[in-house]
């Protein structure tokens, strides 16, 4: 694997790539780790078809010293009835530990190991202290998704909550919202993995193939949250997993180190921190007007402090938790809970934190005095509105 032959050039074009097809079959690869938690095992995050299931072989290399070993294929047991599944594919034994680089293959043969694509094999060193506390993973990003000002707020909550650094995978966004992205990103705090699944496969728009068409459920989200763990196993004491419409806010606590403080003092073998999630319909908008701020008024998107009427709780309606996770105690998530997990797992009551959901209403002909008004957002106001006015400004929006 040393030289520069055009091999060469094409393998290290693939390691820049997110989603890589595994050749002669249906699958692809994304991206693979050491797992040390397993006695140093490589871990391919994978998407599987899973009507289409062959022997696969690793192919592990150290410069030019290539190993092979046969792979597990284990297909996480959320896939939504999609034909495609989230998937890891592992690579076991002592000879393969010190291997920097793999491939997946239907045969043993190393003999065309110069024509195989290769994913770099990433954690290989095992960290005790992380470079930040709060990680937020958001799934995808798609259909030409252009909600300008509620992505800020967001952001801009987030960071006054504590988080440090926030990944993001795009299949597609409108070009406004790109404007901010490219922002977040020169300022240090976004991480933008491009994510073309629409280019491999035939994504669905929901998570329920017997109401949404396609090969995958709602753009490979379930890969991306895996990915996301393990991209920052080392990197992030704590993993937020949701989207962006959401935040994970601490009642009592003013931020989110305070909060976690708090749980896992009482909670120390717990790993993966269920918070329940509340909707606040973007279609009701506090009476005073108060926040409909004439700077933001082209501004595209949703302004999340208008909406202060919380939706109840219903037996009727099933209203998804997200999570706050140990990524070092998760094997395997879905959605809205863990699969497979080395710690245990708790329910965060309500009193304590929530997820504030500022989106479509699910429960819908409510008026106003059937919700409940909930102004939580409204403490962080002064350095909120602030931060926002800055990042639209620093993206081109306002002008000073």
């Amino acid at each position: 694997m040393q030289g520069t032959t055009q091999n060469d050039e094409n393998r290290i074009t693939e390691f820049q790539r997110s989603i890589t097809p595994i050749q002669h079959t249906n699958h692809c690869m994304v991206s693979a780790f050491i797992d040390h938690r397993f006695n140093k095992v490589i871990r391919v995050i994978s998407i599987i078809n899973r009507d289409s299931l062959q022997p696969l072989y690793c192919i592990c290399c150290t410069d030019d010293v290539c190993q092979t070993a046969e792979a597990e294929v284990q297909i996480h047991s959320d896939h939504f009835g999609f034909a495609f599944g989230a998937s890891d594919v592992l690579c076991k034994g002592e000879d393969i530990q010190n291997a920097t680089h793999v491939a997946i293959s239907t045969t043993a043969n190393i003999s065309d190991v110069h024509n195989m694509d290769f994913l770099p094999i990433k954690n290989r060193v095992e960290h005790e202290t992380f470079r930040f506390n709060f990680t937020l993973c958001v799934s995808s990003l798609f259909g030409a998704y252009n909600n300008v000002l509620q992505f800020a707020q967001s952001m801009e909550m987030y960071k006054l909550l504590g988080v440090q650094h926030v990944v993001i995978y795009n299949t597609s966004c409108g070009p406004d919202l790109e404007k901010l992205l490219q922002h977040y990103r020169r300022e240090g705090i976004l991480e933008v993995v491009p994510w073309p699944i629409d280019q491999f496969l035939t994504p669905s728009t929901g998570w329920d193939s017997k109401i949404h068409s396609g090969e995958l459920q709602y753009y490979g989200q379930l890969v991306t949250l895996n990915e996301c763990i393990y991209r920052n196993m080392y990197q992030s004491r704590y993993v937020l997993l949701h989207d962006t419409d959401e935040i994970i806010m601490p009642k009592k606590q003013a931020n989110l180190s305070l909060l976690m403080q708090s749980l896992q003092s009482k909670h120390e073998n717990v790993g993966v921190f269920i918070v329940e999630n509340h909707v606040f319909p973007n279609t009701q908008f506090e009476e005073t007007g108060y926040f409909k701020r004439p700077e933001w008024k082209n501004i595209p998107g949703v302004n999340i402090l208008e909406h202060i009427y919380k939706e109840p709780d219903t037996t009727e309606i099933f209203n998804p938790a997200k999570m706050i996770v140990d990524p070092r105690s998760v094997v395997q998530t879905s959605v809205h809970s863990p699969l497979q997990t080395l710690k245990d797992v708790y329910r965060v009551p309500v009193d304590v934190c929530y997820v504030v959901h500022v989106r479509n209403p699910l429960q819908e002909g409510l008026t106003k005095d059937q919700m409940h008004v909930d102004i939580r957002v409204w403490n962080f106001e002064k350095e909120l509105v602030a931060n926002v006015d800055r990042a639209l400004e620093s993206s081109g929006f306002l002008i000073n």
